[in-house]
């Protein structure tokens, strides 16, 4: 049986209702029932059972900071993967559109085939590789 979109959509909006109602349902239960004790113990910071001292403002090395900033771009780079992989298995072989995907035949059309596909994805990754090779030699992974 096929459902209307507008069903689709109120389906979902019964799953989000219900997930709402039940977390604040949850929410309110413990706090009703659960214990009430404040004191000097139970309201200071706990991290990894250390007391907290001195400032948390502390300054960091700058490695810290390289290591952070070489991860989002790599991590960024990656999730760009994603519409490639998407797209990809939906283009035949042959140049034809496949038929769960009429968008392909668009781009088939315009000349961009599984070849203009491959050549992108393997000079991304030859981008990739070249900037992570120039972080490795200028050293940027030494901790000396």
């Amino acid at each position: 049986m096929q459902l209307a979109a507008s069903s689709d959509y109120s389906i979902v909006a019964i799953l989000l209702i219900t997930a709402l109602a039940l977390s604040a349902l949850i929410l309110l239960l413990t706090h009703a029932v659960g214990p009430k004790r404040h004191g000097a113990t139970k309201d200071s910071t706990y991290e990894s059972g250390v007391d907290p001292l001195g400032d948390a403002r502390r300054r960091f090395n700058v490695k810290f900071y390289l290591v952070a900033v070489l991860f989002l771009v790599f991590d960024v780079e990656i999730i760009f993967l994603y519409p490639w992989a998407v797209v990809f298995p939906k283009l035949k072989q042959a140049g034809g559109p496949s038929p769960d995907a009429p968008w392909a035949g668009a781009l088939v059309d315009a000349g961009y085939g599984t070849g203009f596909f491959l050549v992108s994805i393997g000079l991304f990754f030859v981008l990739l590789t070249v900037g992570f090779v120039y972080e490795w030699r200028k050293g940027i992974f030494k901790w000396d």
